[in-house]
């Protein structure tokens, strides 16, 4: 799937600035909060670039001191920020969340301050149109989708735009409850999924908001013959606390009409699970760009998640080369060295 553009994949969402309270301490006792830089999209075109890809990023930033640190974050993280825009107006704002981490019984915890931000003034005006040929996939998710407004029409026209340029279009249901409903949410997303190309769904979202029923594989099928998707993935998460999971995914590719599976990764000791899921989306993503090949995007994308759930911030912290030796690893079994040295 090699071919001669720009930029292996451009995504589109909300960059935010995100505050944790150090550790595992709570909103209400602490007094000090640290700064990452965050958002789905961002974490997953971050992802593509650790593993060697050129990715870039489209979103909508307030032109200010804090978006610039945003900026040198994502620059330093490979992805390219030539397709950010700046908004001048002094009123302009930035998206924040504050994540609070869990400890058993307690669960992780997020509160959003994210209306009105700069990017949900976006207009699809202000994204060049030489963009759209200058891509081989376009990712966006359903999180862009559930703001609403400008935002959500400019995901709609720049995944109409991307395709007709020939592009994948790669989209993640990522549904988010406390951004909106279950019936706005399934309506919004139908309207998009003829034009998807790769979707990552969950199995809970299939059964609770497309209301689906029967065996799993049914249901990823299903996707592909009502609105024409060529690949179905999705994750399966165990939560046995919030400082460990097990993690594997199952991959449909109704081309060659087989499911792609792999021995889940168990015991991964969670320090911030915040973007695992978006590292298991790049994962996969590397897996069908780079190689073709839906069995190398389960093992990508496994791996990715694994190790993204033991590092603090949304983004992953990772390369091509302790990915491979964590999927060498995995494979092989027997006895392993305990350090890097």
């Amino acid at each position: 799937m090699q071919a001669s553009k720009r930029y292996d994949a451009v995504t589109f969402g909300e960059i935010m600035l995100r505050l944790s309270p150090p550790g595992t301490q709570r909103f209400a006792q602490s007094t000090v909060f640290e700064k990452q830089t965050g958002g789905a999209e961002l974490n997953v075109a971050m992802g593509l670039a650790a593993l060697g890809l050129r990715p870039a990023v489209v979103s909508r930033l307030p032109d200010n001191e804090i978006s610039r640190y945003l900026a040198r974050q994502i620059q330093a993280g490979g992805v390219s920020g030539e397709c950010l825009i700046y908004d001048a107006d002094p009123n302009a704002r930035l998206g924040i969340y504050y994540y609070e981490s869990g400890a058993a019984p307690r669960k992780p915890s997020v509160v959003y301050d994210r209306k009105n931000s700069a990017v949900n003034h976006i207009s699809p005006r202000e994204i060049p149109d030489e963009l759209y040929s200058q891509a081989r996939l376009f990712h966006t998710c359903g999180i862009s989708l559930a703001l609403g407004g400008a935002v959500r029409q400019t995901a709609a026209e720049m995944m109409h735009r991307f395709k007709q340029a020939g592009a994948l279009v790669s989209f993640d249901v990522n549904y988010r409850a406390n951004l909106w409903g279950e019936e706005e949410a399934r309506a919004a997303i139908e309207d998009i999924l003829p034009l998807v190309d790769i979707l990552f769904i969950s199995e809970e979202t299939s059964r609770r908001m497309f209301q689906k029923q029967g065996e799993l594989k049914d249901i990823m099928k299903s996707y592909c013959a009502q609105y024409g998707v060529q690949v179905v993935a999705t994750t399966q998460r165990q939560v046995i606390s919030p400082q460990k999971h097990h993690f594997g995914s199952l991959i449909y590719g109704a081309q060659e009409d087989v499911f792609f599976t792999e021995e889940p990764y168990r015991d991964i000791q969670v320090i911030d699970r915040i973007g695992s899921g978006d590292a298991f989306v790049a994962g996969a993503l590397f897996g069908l760009l780079q190689y073709g090949d839906l069995q190398r995007s389960v093992e990508y994308g496994n791996a990715m998640a694994a190790l993204k759930n033991t590092v603090t911030g949304d983004l992953p912290c990772t390369s091509l080369q302790e990915v491979n030796a964590v999927i060498a690893a995995h494979h092989g079994g027997g006895v392993q060295s305990e350090m890097n040295r």
